[in-house]
């Protein structure tokens, strides 16, 4: 059973719609309206409903497109030439040759139809025969020399055509002498003197100019010597040529070290001279050491004096001495206070002249030290006579002396102090003076004095006991002065 609305579906189906008829297309040729873009060099080629630009490609003569591509074409293979029977054809890039089948020899040339015929060279190059008349024959050609006559000093050109001046200075065949120049001249030459030659006609030759003798005073300015055919200008010693070659300027004789030490340049000659502390030598020269040391007048040293090259300077003893800052004398060294001595601690550094001493001052048993160099008795028993007759009192004392000292010498004094009116001393050298270098001297009642009384001659040392017997109100007190004395070297 169907429905309607499938009733109605058959019933469209079954029906048939009218078509629209299809009416034919016609292309269009862009070529012909000129519608394409093809460039100049293309050309437009139509298509179906469209075109293509093809590119246009032009041989030159001799070449024939194929394949896109320009190619020679072979005129002799293809027998489009136009050579004739008597030529062979060569073909080229592009064109071809037609080369002749029989060479001519030489001297002839072929026509344009392949005959030999001579060649006219007289009239085809260019003055063949420069000396004299070109005749043209066959395969070649002859030259006829033209004769010429010379006058003298003249001869005739390798062409035959002009007469040229002989060059009689060059070939030598002149009269010219020594000393003399050949100039040349048309047709013949000329003899001169040399320059610095004047001619002798007596003689008929040339001779030397003394220039030194016909300009004197005006060529140099010191010496003229002549030479043959010139002059030159020298200078005397001390001088050298300038260089224009006549004028003399100072030689400086100094640049060449001809001094020992020192050179002073003067107007013509040189001067030696020497540094201070040298002299000049008799040879004007040479510079020698002065030997001050020995050459001085004075003392120059208060020591001693060691000259060195050009100078001199002082020395001092090796030990004990230094060089004053004058330069001229030794100073003692006082090695108490540099302390640069070897005294121990329980000794006194005592400095003298050149040197120093390490001294003891020692106590000896029953006294005791209440200074540096003073020792004192201890209280006496009281029946102990050799304790009551010993020194009450132990003084030391250092003197020091030169060995030029005047002889007799007082070198010490002792008393007591404070004295008293009735005070009465007696003094005396105990021990040290075995050699009697020294003696004492009662001055007063109260005064004593110990005196040096021989030379002493080197240098030396000594310790002396100096005593003292003090007489007051009836009692006798003994004093002991224990006196070092050294004997040093003179103030330098």
């Amino acid at each position: 059973m169907l429905t309607c609305c499938e009733d109605e579906g058959l019933s469209l189906n079954a029906k048939e719609r009218p078509r629209p008829t299809a009416l034919p297309r016609k292309d269009v040729n862009e070529c012909v309206t000129n519608s394409h873009n093809c460039q100049a060099s293309e050309r437009c080629v139509n298509t179906v409903g469209s075109f293509v630009c093809e590119r246009t490609v032009t041989c030159p003569a001799g070449y024939q497109l194929r394949n896109g591509v320009c190619e020679d074409i072979d005129e002799c293979t293809l027998n489009s030439h136009n050579c004739g029977g008597r030529f062979e054809c060569e073909n080229t890039e592009g064109s071809f040759l037609c080369n002749p089948k029989q060479r001519c020899l030489t001297g002839f040339t072929q026509d344009s139809h392949g005959n030999c015929i001579d060649i006219n060279e007289c009239s085809s190059l260019s003055d063949p025969c420069s000396a004299g008349n070109c005749i043209n024959t066959v395969g070649s050609y002859t030259c006829q020399r033209k004769v010429i006559m010379c006058s003298q000093g003249f001869h005739s050109s390798p062409d035959g055509t002009r007469c040229i001046d002989v060059n009689e200075c060059q070939t030598g065949n002149h009269g010219c002498g020594g000393g003399q120049v050949c100039h040349n001249l048309p047709g013949s030459y000329r003899c001169d003197c040399q320059t610095g030659y004047q001619y002798d006609a007596l003689r008929q030759v040339c001779t030397d100019v003394n220039e030194c003798w016909s300009y004197p005073g005006r060529l140099c300015a010191q010496t003229c010597e002549n030479s043959p055919g010139s002059y030159r200008c020298s200078c005397t010693a001390g001088f050298s040529l300038a260089l224009d070659g006549k004028n003399c300027e100072d030689l400086n004789e100094c640049d060449s070290s001809p001094c020992g030490q020192e050179c002073a340049n003067i107007y013509g000659s040189y001067q030696c001279y020497c540094r201070r502390g040298f002299y000049l030598k008799e040879d004007g020269h040479t510079c020698e050491d002065i030997d001050e040391c020995s050459q001085s007048i004075g003392n120059l040293c208060v020591f001693e004096c060691v000259n060195i090259p050009g100078r001199y300077q002082c020395a001092c003893p090796p030990n004990g001495y230094t060089l004053s800052t004058s330069g001229h004398t030794c100073r003692d060294i006082d090695e108490c206070t540099t302390g640069v001595h070897n005294c121990s601690r329980d000794q006194t550094c005592y400095n003298i002249q050149g040197g120093y001493r390490c001294l003891s001052f020692s106590c000896p048993p029953n006294y005791k030290k209440v200074s540096d160099t003073r020792c004192e008795r201890n209280v006496c028993p009281a029946n102990s006579v050799e304790c009551q007759t010993s020194p009450l009192r132990i003084t030391y004392y250092q003197l020091s002396f030169q060995p030029n000292i005047v002889i007799p010498a007082q070198i010490f004094r002792i008393g007591p102090s404070p004295a008293y009116s009735g005070d009465n001393i007696a003094i005396s050298i105990t021990r040290g003076n075995e050699e009697n270098y020294f003696s004492t001297r009662k001055l007063n009642s109260f005064t004593g004095a110990v005196y040096l009384q021989r030379q002493v001659r080197e240098l030396r040392d000594f310790l002396i006991d100096v005593e003292m017997k003090l007489l007051r109100q009836g009692a006798f007190t003994t004093f002991l002065a224990r006196i070092y004395v050294f004997i040093t070297s003179n103030t330098l």
